[in-house]
């Protein structure tokens, strides 16, 4: 495959990063208790929380590489592209909304929050607010429209791959330098 059709070593390397960390992210979030009033950020509810700052910081340094890189040459109808793009753009956002939002809720119920267990990162709400609270309800509702958005792009994966025959999965696969 040409270079100009083909995602950088490190851009691969984040995509396919990130899908680890939400694996295991989403395995931690549905094994976990519920988390009440008197739940305490031990456990599997720590691992949550370092992983959601895991996707968190993947996901800014995911979207500044790809702010300062050009994306491939692709193929596709300008229609496909339209929507290839827009698909990205939600994706992004949910990514980094998705564990924000989740950071709004531990700070209300004053979990310490850490970036990767080792930086404190600032609290985004007061400890006891109703809207931090609230904000657990929206992240939980916003973590499955993001994993309908992720079928979405793997369909449309998919579809380039079996029925358009045109490559673009090549694109983003490992060892293809």
């Amino acid at each position: 495959m040409h270079r100009s059709q083909q995602y950088d070593g490190f851009a691969r390397l984040l995509h396919w990063g990130v899908l680890i960390v939400l694996v295991a992210q989403y395995g931690v979030a549905w094994t976990m208790p519920d988390i009440g009033k008197d739940t305490l950020p031990v456990g599997l509810v720590a691992w949550h929380l370092l992983l959601g700052t895991a996707i968190l910081a993947l996901t800014v340094i995911r979207a500044v590489w790809r702010l300062s890189h050009a994306a491939p040459v692709s193929v596709a109808s300008p229609t496909l592209r339209f929507l290839a793009r827009t698909g990205h753009l939600g994706l992004y956002a949910l990514l980094f909304a998705v564990p924000v939002m989740g950071w709004i809720n531990a700070s209300s119920r004053g979990y310490a929050v850490t970036l990767l267990g080792v930086v404190p990162l600032p609290a985004l709400s007061p400890v006891g607010s109703a809207l931090g609270h609230a904000f657990g309800d929206i992240h939980a509702i916003a973590s499955y429209v993001l994993i309908g958005l992720i079928g979405v792009h793997v369909l449309g994966t998919l579809y380039h791959q079996l029925v358009l025959r045109d490559n673009t999965l090549s694109r983003m696969l490992p060892g293809r330098d």
